[in-house]
């Protein structure tokens, strides 16, 4: 079936509901980069978010007699504002599952648009469970979000738009990759027109599942998978979609949250536009492969698949933005205990912008402080001022990469416990997914048998609550917690090692 794309794409049914979607230049982008930089702007269509593409096309296809039985599907949010317009424009009866922890403004959207809304389970997987007993108890035919024949051709329409609207030159495209319907697309239609354009996948490292796959040579299914580009985030990519990454995408390239929070930025500041962390994948690949290969004066275009983002969101965008961005750094440093250190700190640090300093006076002969700075040379910068601080006879080490410390240990800098308070101490991170109620349902998991010693909660506006948890089990019960843990099914990390909790919250 991989030889027929370039009919099916050409025939496809998007333009009743979609639009030929503007490719803008990035200029501020392009400067600091030393490339053409291209955005392709899903983001500007209907539903603010490429997906009604497929859905229509595939909708457009159904004969009057399925039609009239109604469609359904199971969607984050993107495929279910896609299906319910499509569904509405053919007057055709919709049912959209979607996870109880789907955004608000997503649920919203697809009410809006007349779609039935089922909320079912915590995650994708089991909303799309929950959609195909629905299917069948009510005859309505399912809408896959990416792995059909007709879904993944009308994403391929914006492949089809890309070589029109630059007659081909261009040298790669970067595409969010979550089950592989919108790179499938594109990749299969552009390699056929313009073999010698690259077609480079990228995805969030913590939700690489058509990067693994691709590198087993076979589909894999991830353990778990990320929660802050909830629209990618996919556990095992389409059978189809696979066949036709494994014959068309050159490369995938992987970045983290940081990166992606650092892309919105750099998207918001050419645009004036809020994309949803998947929607900013492609241009924080094209950073890393910029970075990484040395690329200069090419074409490159990133795909900005979509804008349906949570307000409530956007503090902590900004609050990793800097980092991903290496505009700030984050530094642990040891100074003594004694009137006119902190001057001396200072004097040893130089003329730089403090974004954050955070110390608590503890007794001791040494004070730890946790310190933000502004950088303007990226990270190589913050690696000179270790040096200096260093060579002025300060320990220091860096906190710029440590997710814990990033989290949690930035808000809690202030108090240290006693050996006694810490006796037995495990410290852990936990996700559980966010809804009214979910932390009191996450202590009640954890149970009463064990005391918890420390606890950080904060609510960064996302779709799942992260939490740090220090509890005490002594060493001949350590197994029975870990079981304990595994039969919870939270997703955690033992952090116990980590080097932001050894300086500013062990004993």
């Amino acid at each position: 079936m991989t030889d027929d794309y370039l009919q099916r794409v050409l025939k496809a049914r998007v333009y009743d509901v979609a639009i030929e979607s503007p490719l803008d230049p990035a200029p501020r982008l392009s400067r600091r980069l030393g490339n053409q930089i291209f955005f392709k702007r899903e983001d500007l269509q209907p539903v603010f978010s490429f997906k009604l593409r497929g859905a229509y096309n595939k909708i457009a296809q159904l004969s009057p007699a399925v039609a009239a039985r109604g469609v359904i599907c199971a969607s984050a949010g993107n495929h279910a504002q896609g299906v319910a317009l499509a569904a509405r424009r053919r007057s055709v009866p919709a049912v959209i599952v979607m996870p109880e922890t789907s955004p608000a403004i997503k649920v919203q959207a697809v009410i809006d648009l007349g779609g039935e809304v089922v909320l079912s389970g915590d995650s994708y997987d089991a909303a799309y469970e929950r959609a195909l007993v629905l299917a069948r108890e009510r005859a309505m035919l399912f809408v896959h979000p990416f792995d059909d024949p007709d879904v993944i051709a009308g994403q391929g329409t914006i492949g089809m738009e890309l070589v029109r609207q630059t007659a081909g030159a261009l040298d790669a495209v970067f595409v969010p990759v979550g089950g592989g319907g919108l790179i499938a697309g594109i990749a299969a239609y552009i390699k056929q027109v313009y073999p010698r354009v690259k077609v480079i996948g990228v995805e969030p490292d913590d939700a690489a599942s058509m990067y693994e796959s691709l590198r087993a040579g076979k589909r894999v299914t991830l353990d778990r998978v990320g929660v802050f580009a909830d629209g990618v985030a996919v556990r095992r990519v389409g059978e189809e979609t696979f066949a036709l990454a494994r014959r068309y995408v050159d490369e995938i390239v992987l970045v983290d949250t940081d990166a992606i929070c650092s892309a919105i930025q750099d998207i918001f500041e050419d645009t004036r536009s809020i994309q949803e962390p998947a929607g900013a994948l492609a241009v924080a690949g094209i950073k890393h492969y910029v970075a990484r290969s040395g690329l200069r004066d090419a074409r490159l275009v990133a795909i900005n698949s979509g804008a349906n983002m949570n307000f409530d969101r956007l503090r902590y965008v900004a609050e990793r933005a800097d980092i991903g961005g290496e505009r700030e750094g984050l530094l642990a440093v040891e100074i003594p205990e004694r009137k006119g250190s902190f001057l001396a700190f200072c004097d040893a640090l130089g003329q730089r912008n403090i974004t954050e300093f955070n110390y608590r006076y503890q007794g001791s002969e040494l004070a730890r402080v946790f310190v933000g700075f502004g950088l303007t040379q990226g990270h190589a910068e913050c690696t000179a001022v270790m040096t200096q601080l260093r060579a002025a006879g300060y320990a220091v080490t860096d906190m710029s990469g440590n997710e814990m410390a990033k989290l949690h240990v930035r808000y809690m800098i202030g108090g240290r416990t006693s050996a006694t308070g810490q006796a037995d101490e495990l410290l852990y991170r936990f996700e559980f997914p966010e809804r009214p109620g979910a932390l009191l349902r996450f202590l009640q998991a954890i149970g009463s048998k064990w005391n918890i010693s420390l606890f950080h909660y904060r609510n960064h506006g996302s779709d799942y609550g992260r939490v740090l948890a220090g509890i005490q089990v002594p060493a001949a019960e350590r197994a029975d917690f870990v079981r304990h843990l595994n039969e919870l099914r939270y997703p955690y990390q033992d952090e116990s090692g980590n080097s932001a909790y050894r300086l500013f919250l062990g004993a």
